[in-house]
């Protein structure tokens, strides 16, 4: 069973080891604990709909509750204090195209607000309704997750919107195949919503990010059905995938998916490097990307990081033995590790991985292995439990990520993280922030900073807490030549950063093809543009 107000499913955890607590009190203090509130008093509160009954309608309390909020710090907060706000009026389950097209033409002739739902992972505020005096129709894809095509002459795969990673990649892997989009949230998030929020994957270096894979597809709007063929490349005008990737819901809801597939490699490996330090590292992970080798992923996590990592991997025998074996060859404290990815056939992989080494030897690279990088593997989509383990301690964790020149990585990195560092200091309270580099270009690299913090005496506090984090921080990047998101969109809580990174003339870009396709602002009113 998913969790109603939290991440996954609740059969799922990921354990902090015997100190990792201890680890987080002697940076932070100890933790401090918010009551939760209890599913009956939720739906308790959730209101008489104001839509007509419908087929494809749910009009259930439970099921309005469950589609209300996504995953983002301010919807988690909400969800755990129960103060929930806006509830949609129901939720809508198309099974086909002409379901979607039904329900459109339900919220035209009833004044419906309409809001696309594919996992409900969003960290951004998509899916969040706002409140207001027409009713609020949440539709949920979760039914429209079948394999419809496969042309494997041309490798593309024909989906509909609503699959998740997992039955992506079951329904793939049977035939042979593989789409390579591993997002952290790859368990719940959904192909519909990979396209529409820009998604990138943690191998995007090998299979490329959702742009990449992303070749045509359906989105259905109130004009009517808008239909991109599969074309290999075209000179004939500007690319209408543009239109559909990143649209967030704005301008329809996409009803069919076509994606580049691969076959399957015949291995893959991870591997770590430690890099005595960060310079070292930074200059290192340059060289490697810029050098095109083909790696499946590049992810450089920064010395407190690093630590981290080590400190609430569990196994601390093992632990130790590595730091001892690492500070014997030069890595200790202030080291880095680099982790890579090697995907495709033996021949090709031991010749990568002879470059790596070549390439990592003059920025003191100690290579550890496979180990690290199976442990990274099987963890890799439970990281996001971590936020359940760390609030059961006490402690509240968030992220924030952009993408930048790599002239500007180390400078924007450091106004991150002090700016994350210093912001409750006015209260007497400590930040524990790190950094990973987890997507790599020519051109720059992205950011991923996670901070971890106390909550206050109360869910409003512990929100304004929050907001001194995220909201300084955001203005910085955006006017630190960072975006405002690499990979988790744009949503309602980025939209206010967007006219910096797009311009005057960008933006009305953006309003005038909103109005083209939704001239009446029923389709997910307040993300991506502000209303």
């Amino acid at each position: 069973m998913r969790r109603w107000n939290g991440w996954g499913d609740e059969a799922n955890d990921m354990p902090l080891p015997a100190h990792g607590q201890q680890f987080l009190a002697q940076r932070i203090g100890a933790g401090q604990h918010l009551p939760d509130a209890q599913w009956a008093s939720v739906v308790a509160q959730v209101p008489a709909s104001r839509l007509p009954e419908h087929p494809l309608v749910n009009l259930d309390a439970g099921e309005r509750v469950r589609h209300a909020r996504g995953q983002s710090l301010p919807d988690w907060l909400a969800m755990r204090e129960g103060a929930f706000g806006v509830f949609p009026d129901g939720v809508a389950y198309p099974e086909s195209k002409d379901d979607i097209r039904t329900v459109l033409a339900y919220a035209q002739a009833h004044d419906v607000i309409v809001i696309p739902y594919g996992g409900g992972t969003s960290v951004a505020g998509h899916i969040n309704p706002d409140a207001g005096d027409k009713p609020v129709l949440t539709v949920s894809l979760e039914r429209m997750v079948q394999l419809i095509d496969l042309d494997k002459d041309s490798q593309l795969a024909t989906f509909g919107p609503g699959a998740n990673g997992p039955q992506v990649e079951a329904q793939l892997r049977a035939k042979g195949y593989t789409l390579g989009h591993f997002p952290q949230s790859w368990e719940l998030s959904t192909l519909g919503g990979w396209v529409a929020s820009r998604s990138s994957g943690q191998q995007s270096l090998r299979y490329g990010r959702i742009e990449q894979l992303f070749a045509g597809g359906t989105l259905e709007t109130f004009a009517g059905p808008m239909e991109i063929p599969t074309i290999p490349a075209s000179s004939a005008g500007p690319d209408l995938r543009e239109v559909v990737l990143g649209s967030e819901g704005r301008f329809g809801i996409i009803s069919e998916v076509k994606v580049r597939v691969t076959p399957l490699a015949e291995q893959e490996n991870f591997y770590a490097v430690f890099m005595p330090a960060w310079k070292q590292a930074l200059a290192g992970i340059r060289a490697l990307t810029q050098a095109r080798i083909p790696l499946s992923m590049l992810r450089l996590s920064n010395a407190i990081e690093t630590e981290t990592q080590l400190a609430l991997a569990g196994h601390p025998r093992e632990i130790g033995l590595l730091e001892k074996y690492l500070k014997l060859r030069g890595a200790a404290e202030g080291k880095c590790m680099l982790m890579f990815g090697l995907t495709g056939n033996r021949t090709q992989n031991a010749a990568s991985l002879k470059q790596v080494k070549r390439l990592c030897k003059p920025y003191g690279g100690v290579f550890t292995g496979t180990l690290l990088g199976r442990k990274w593997e099987e963890k890799r989509f439970r990281l996001p439990y971590l936020r359940e383990t760390l609030w059961q301690a006490g402690y509240v964790v968030d992220t924030l990520e952009t993408a930048t020149d790599w002239s500007n990585v180390d400078s924007l990195l450091n106004t991150m993280e002090t700016s994350l560092r210093e912001a409750l200091r006015d209260e007497g309270e400590q930040v524990h922030v790190f950094t990973h580099l987890s997507h790599v270009y020519g051109q720059g690299s992205s950011i991923y900073t996670s901070y971890v913090f106390r909550p206050g005496s109360s869910y409003a506090q512990t929100l304004a807490r929050w907001k001194k984090l995220k909201y300084a921080t955001s203005e910085l990047i955006v006017n630190n030549r960072g975006t405002i998101s690499h990979q988790h969109g744009v949503g309602a809580d980025h939209a206010p950063y967007l006219p910096v990174e797009k311009g005057p003339l960008g933006m009305a870009t953006l309003r005038a093809l909103a109005k083209h396709f939704d001239p009446d602002q029923r389709l997910n009113p307040g993300k991506l543009l502000q209303d």
